[in-house]
């Protein structure tokens, strides 16, 4: 069903959150099928954009992400299936805000997976980092960070709750189609509902950032084998998901989470018989398109 956007949000440490960027672009767009199968390349150009990577850096990152789309090609898109398969069960009849909590659940192991799949492929790249490459990230996280702050918490309380319900309808319009304005008023209420606090957000992707760059500075300094730069890598994976659920924020979290499934449920309570069609039939194209692209991995 829908995935849940919590604005929370590695060179693949930072790599790990862009592989699931990467797969959250492939899914807004209209042909699926061409947009995976271009996903790798996709995938190098946004890391370069943070790494810069040199001439023989840029081989062995080809080939990596090779390995990883076709290792994600050949394990994981039966799972999204099942998962897509569910949804369109559900969506059949009352959904509950239990399903939904599961299938949240379901996508952040999965993404878990995902990130620890990939967390070899960082340490090879993590021990040939150079200096001026991670001059290049912090300059890169520094013009995210503002980006962020631009989109996200210009203005007053309204205007930083009128754009996080646009950017919701962005993905419930891409589900459902288009809504009616008494639909679009009791949405509006119920993503006004969630915790806003921006500062939140930024302080944790800044927390996160210097992390990943603490760590490069580290293996970069320390030379560790590989075998020790890929366990601080999942590590610091690990604990990146852990943090949600086990620091000072959790309240915080735990209630932000709460109102997006509240949000989700609200939608799918008052879609028309049409909506949940037009989602059925998106649905439904995602799993054809899944299974071609599985059948293509045998």
């Amino acid at each position: 069903m829908q995935k849940f956007n919590t604005q929370s949000p590695s060179h693949r440490s930072m790599a790990s959150w862009i592989v699931l960027a990467c797969m959250l672009f492939i899914a807004a767009c209209s042909s699926l099928r061409l947009a995976y199968n271009n996903g790798d390349t996709l995938l190098y150009w946004w890391l370069d954009a943070y790494v810069d990577f040199d001439g023989e850096q840029k081989a062995e990152v080809k080939r990596d992400i090779d390995d990883l789309f076709r290792w994600h090609r050949k394990t994981q898109l039966q799972d999204y299936i099942q998962l897509l398969q569910r949804a369109q069960t559900q969506l059949k009849g009352e959904v509950t805000q239990a399903q939904l909590k599961a299938n949240y659940d379901d996508i952040r192991a999965r993404t878990q997976t995902l990130l620890l799949k990939a967390a070899p492929d960082i340490a090879d790249l993590a021990l040939t980092l150079k200096p001026d490459q991670l001059e290049q990230m912090e300059k890169k996280f520094a013009k995210n960070n503002a980006k962020f702050r631009k989109e996200n918490m210009r203005g007053d309380r309204d205007d930083q709750n009128k754009y996080r319900y646009k950017k919701s309808m962005e993905q419930f319009e891409l589900w459902f189609g288009n809504f009616s304005r008494e639909q679009e008023a009791i949405i509006r209420k119920a993503s006004d509902a969630r915790p806003l606090d921006n500062q939140i957000w930024l302080d944790e992707r800044m927390r996160r950032q210097e992390s990943i760059l603490a760590l490069a500075r580290k293996i970069m300094s320390e030379k560790p084998s590989r075998e020790q730069a890929i366990a601080q890598i999942q590590s610091t994976i690990r604990e990146n998901f852990a943090r949600m659920d086990s620091s000072e924020r959790k309240p915080f979290y735990d209630a932000y989470t709460a109102a997006t499934i509240e949000l989700v449920h609200t939608v799918i309570r008052i879609a028309t018989p049409e909506q949940k069609a037009h989602a059925q039939k998106r649905m439904q194209g995602w799993i054809t398109d899944f299974s071609t692209l599985a059948a293509e991995a045998k």
